[in-house]
């Protein structure tokens, strides 16, 4: 098995594709590689890593196209974007850790580019966000999967 194995790379695109606006599940592939026999390290150090990545669409969407915020095709909605920036004006950055939540998550990346959080503290904190929430629902379930 190496990083280019099939699952891993579907894996990847899987969770790379979950952390943008698009409504893609990577927990389920996750869960189904364990069930397979994968290295749970392996498979939380690839979702966590794309999941990541995929947020920084989220962060360059914030950082270059907020002119057109007010628009009917604009990914994020205007009340998930107030929200997202309501959170940073109360919580600052830190707020990031929590990037992993379902809709306001993608709206806290947006807005991290937006109000002009730099790449390398968004990387940090939405890394350790997203890695921990892979580590809290890959754990569990490796013990009940067994080795």
């Amino acid at each position: 098995m190496t990083i280019l194995d099939p699952a891993l790379l579907a894996l990847f695109a899987n969770a790379f594709l979950a952390a943008t606006i698009l409504p893609v599940a990577s927990e389920p592939l996750a869960l189904g590689l364990l069930a397979a026999g994968r290295d749970p390290w392996l498979v939380w150090a690839v979702a966590s890593f794309a999941n990541t990545a995929g947020a920084v669409v989220g962060w360059w969407l914030g950082c270059t196209a907020m002119r057109w915020r007010e628009r009917t095709w604009f990914p994020v909605k205007p009340e998930a974007l107030a929200r997202a920036e309501g959170w940073f004006a109360r919580f600052g950055r830190p707020a990031l850790l929590l990037s992993w939540l379902p809709l306001v998550g993608d709206a806290l990346t947006v807005a991290a580019g937006a109000l002009g959080t730099p790449l390398a503290p968004f990387l940090l904190l939405v890394g350790i966000g997203k890695a921990a929430r892979y580590a809290a629902l890959l754990l569990p379930a490796g013990a009940w999967l067994g080795p």
